[in-house]
């Protein structure tokens, strides 16, 4: 049976789709969107949703998605050390499930790059060929 090694690229492009994009909405929700509260009050979360709507989106498109992707696995980061760890280190009896997977995916797109379908590819390839 043929491995999906061939598809990776196209694989890679779905998961930085699906994550930014679903980390976007996450953001939104904190705008009050999507059933979510309105938290923008607070200086902290409407920083964390600025970063969690901005950085998605470039995260989804690969337009600078590697440092996008740094910013965002911090911010996943702090998240689940100042409202989860409060609660246990045990990320599934805390609830900081989403944050640690979050934080280690956005670590691994920001080392990996946008990969071969993103604006970051495209723009190496326009300056390349002037």
């Amino acid at each position: 049976m043929p491995g999906l090694n061939r598809y990776s690229e196209q694989i890679f492009l779905v998961l930085r789709l699906v994550a930014g994009l679903m980390f976007a909405v996450h953001g939104l929700m904190k705008f009050g969107m999507f059933g979510g509260e309105s938290m923008t009050g607070v200086p902290l979360m409407l920083a964390a949703a600025l970063i969690e709507v901005v950085g998605g989106l470039m995260i989804a498109l690969g337009f600078f998605g590697d440092f996008a992707a740094f910013v965002a696995s911090g911010e996943m980061a702090v998240a689940f050390f100042m409202a989860h760890a409060k609660d246990g280190l045990n990320p599934v009896t805390n609830h900081g499930e989403n944050a640690v997977l979050y934080c280690f995916l956005f670590l691994y797109i920001a080392a990996r790059g946008t990969g071969r379908y993103s604006i970051d590819r495209g723009m190496r390839h326009l300056g390349a060929s002037r």
